[in-house]
């Protein structure tokens, strides 16, 4: 099931129909007030967010569903006419999964919700337990701990973390970790960068774990950094 929440009827209408004719069950809303009301009864697997809205613009509504237990984890695009670089960053920096400016084609659109949900979808296969430090990660039960902690992270901040750890100390290069987590439609280096500061900062003491190997990648652990 996917949420979208988009003021301009025409856009909101078409979104809804070509994403409803290859099987996705698209609930459309043009106001904030009707997706909040719809949240007490279900929680997509997606939503898709205008950022100009005429009640609650959509990065205060990104930030709400951030905060928010039950959606925290729920995968975002954002849909907006702002593409700025300043834009993005805001929004990746906030949580959002993706940014699609308009205008847009409907492939795309269609293609990149495809590959966002199958991110999403995905189960990690990974079974070994991770010590680090004080970092402990158990993946096939979805544990993140920082000395004995419960740490909370994003789908993103989890599969950056893991494809970090399965790499055993090696440097994973920026582009395959773009390509692991974000797939083959996102291209967008700085966001790497982004979701890297925000594992960081959730991880606290461990986050200094992550060692940047510049203009190569990043790498968990090992010696040094550069």
């Amino acid at each position: 099931m996917i949420y979208i929440l988009e003021d301009d009827d025409n856009i909101r209408k078409l979104v809804s129909y070509a994403l409803g004719r290859e099987g996705y069950d698209v609930h459309g809303f043009d106001s904030s007030r009707l997706l909040w009301d719809a949240l007490k009864e279900a929680v997509p697997e997606l939503f898709l967010l205008d950022i100009m809205l005429p009640d609650e613009d959509g990065l205060s509504i990104l930030k709400r569903l951030r905060e928010n237990h039950g959606t925290a984890d729920i995968p975002v695009i954002m849909l907006t006419a702002k593409g700025s670089e300043f834009d993005k960053v805001t929004g990746l920096d906030m949580g959002a999964d993706d940014y699609i400016a308009k205008p847009f084609g409907m492939t795309e659109l269609i293609a990149r919700v495809g590959a966002v949900l199958r991110r999403y979808r995905k189960t990690m296969p990974c079974e070994k337990v991770y010590q680090i430090g004080d970092l402990y990660v158990d993946p096939a039960k979805h544990i993140i701990e920082v000395k004995g902690r419960s740490v909370e992270l994003s789908y993103k901040e989890y599969s950056l973390l893991t494809a970090l750890l399965e790499a055993n100390g090696n440097v994973v290069e920026r582009e395959m970790l773009l390509a692991k987590v974000w797939g083959e439609y996102y291209t967008e280096s700085r966001t790497l960068d982004v979701h890297i500061r925000k594992l960081r900062v959730k991880l606290g003491e461990a986050g200094g774990l992550i060692r940047t190997v510049k203009n190569i990648g990043y790498k968990i652990g090992g010696e040094g950094s550069e």
